[in-house]
């Protein structure tokens, strides 16, 4: 269990097969979010079948038996990581979960011998407070990487590791 501020509920992470109930309810908010906030065909947010791909690795954060985020890792080469579906449950929204998601994330890239790691999400209200985060932890704006077509509403950050 990690320990967070007396006025928090300590999180557990763990590696998640995406099989319970609670982790889809997540996932289809997730997905129905990225959608309504993004233009068509801008949105690459992974629904249950990309998560299950090999070279993927998805944690979730749990309050007791309450999910409160999600995040996943993504292999895009040995060196090289890409952050993945990164959604805090809105009843845990300015509580860490985001932040420690990202630095348990980060800190199993760097084990797996990766020196990049790179994501891509939208522009606009919905967006403002992940890139801030990410920011706050030293992600950069970039070029499109992996495949991703730059548009005006897609944005790529990178952190070397």
């Amino acid at each position: 269990m990690l320990s967070t501020p007396a006025n928090r509920p300590a999180f557990t992470l763990r590696v998640d097969d995406l099989s319970s109930a609670p982790t889809q309810a997540l996932l289809r908010l997730h997905l129905a979010g990225m959608h309504a906030n993004s233009p068509p065909g801008t949105s690459f947010a992974l629904d249950d079948s990309g998560l299950r791909q090999p070279g993927i690795t998805v944690w979730s954060a749990w309050a007791g038996e309450a999910i409160a985020g999600m995040g996943a890792l993504k292999t895009l080469a040995p060196d090289w990581g890409e952050l993945k579906s990164m959604r805090t449950h809105p009843d845990f929204l300015r509580q860490g979960v985001g932040a420690l998601l990202l630095e348990h994330i980060i800190e199993v890239a760097r084990s797996r011998g990766m020196t990049r790691l790179s994501l891509e999400t939208g522009t606009g209200a919905a967006f403002e407070a992940s890139v801030a985060l990410y920011r706050r932890r030293g992600l950069v704006d970039g070029d499109a990487f992996a495949g991703y077509p730059p548009s005006e509403f897609n944005r790529f950050m990178h952190l070397r590791l």
